[in-house]
């Protein structure tokens, strides 16, 4: 008992004065949460038995930040994934008292988009949102602007000049190098196919355009089919496949930019062998893991999700607690390429 950490060790470690921590311990003088802060560090450095009261007194003096999330396709690994990365990034936020509501959206219609940011941007400090490409989200982004809610795109870009920033990858890069991997992996040339989940994805489109322009111009022995619409679903994107196959005989790759590329796998699985085809998807899920160590997938171009929601919160709470700073800015990530060796 006689080593047990005192007040004084508490003062000591934190650099402040006895009397300040007697305060922060007992509540009689308000201390500023930075001088709180330092001094919880130090209680739990040095193992003060103390240490829970003065977490309990910084809990109470740190803001409340109600953070707002808008995501798709609620039964999906990724997604679910993403979710759960949002709430654990939220909740290791020590300088605020933090509370995340996710929502998803069920289809890709504008109007279900636009009805779900404003229905949840009115109870939300910000707002983040995955959402397609549309005019008619634009004034739903400026309405909730005008009242103070700043909008975060995630993924997919949407309201550029009006949301604060974008977050996620930069897709441009993101299709130049589907179109790189493809391209030297494959030796003899030959057609190539690539899948988007719909016009107004402008992520989608954005990759398209990487993915063709380096074709054009590192790989022109190389050619890119009519871009393919597959709603981003399993079912449209087997079919499409399936009947890619019959039709070119020659087919060499195939990038789905966006989701469903658990039917492309399907497809290649029925009417191929292992690297027959070389398929570059998006995200590590069970399905795309398999198809990477079977041979099936030849690379997964991966969104760094920890990464992305710690930088996403930073973002959000600084605008929540700060204002939007009338800048519409991009925070672009690295994408994680994952290869069957590093799996």
């Amino acid at each position: 008992m006689a080593n047990r950490p005192t007040l004084k060790d508490v003062a000591r470690e934190a650099g402040v004065s006895l009397t300040t921590v007697d305060r922060a311990l007992n509540s009689r003088v308000k201390v500023r949460e930075e001088t709180l802060r330092k001094i919880a560090d130090a209680a739990h450095r040095i193992g003060y038995h103390g240490f829970g009261l003065i977490d309990k007194r910084l809990e109470t003096s740190a803001p409340s930040v109600h953070l707002g999330f808008v995501l798709v396709k609620q039964k999906q690994e990724f997604y679910q994934n993403f979710a759960r990365a949002i709430e654990t990034a939220v909740a290791a936020r020590t300088d605020i008292r933090g509370r995340a509501t996710i929502r998803f959206a069920t289809s890709q219609s504008p109007d279900e988009f636009a009805s779900l940011l404003e229905e949840t941007g009115r109870k939300v400090d910000a707002i983040a949102c995955v959402a397609v490409n549309d005019q008619r989200l634009n004034q739903v982004v400026q309405d909730l602007k005008n009242r103070g809610v700043s909008t975060f795109s995630l993924l997919n870009d949407f309201a550029q000049g009006i949301r604060e920033n974008y977050i996620g990858l930069n897709n441009m890069k993101v299709g130049r190098l589907a179109a790189w991997i493809m391209t030297k992996t494959v030796h003899q040339p030959g057609p190539l196919a690539i899948f988007v989940g719909g016009n107004r994805w402008h992520g989608h489109d954005l990759r398209e355009v990487g993915f063709r322009s380096f074709v054009r111009d590192s790989a022109p022995a190389f050619s890119v089919l009519d871009t393919l619409v597959n709603l981003e679903t399993r079912r449209v994107t087997y079919e499409a496949t399936l009947d890619l196959l019959h039709r070119h005989r020659d087919l060499k790759g195939i990038y789905v930019a966006g989701g469903g590329m658990e039917g492309a796998i399907a497809a290649l699985r029925e009417a191929t062998k292992p690297g027959q085809v070389a398929l570059v998807v998006n995200e590590v899920t069970s399905e795309s893991r398999a198809a990477l160590l079977d041979g099936y997938v030849l690379m997964v171009i991966s969104t760094p999700l920890q990464e992305l929601c710690h930088d996403l919160i930073d973002l959000m709470v600084k605008s929540a607690l700060r204002g939007d700073t009338g800048i519409a800015g991009q925070h672009f990530l690295e994408p994680r390429i994952v290869l069957p060796d590093n799996l």
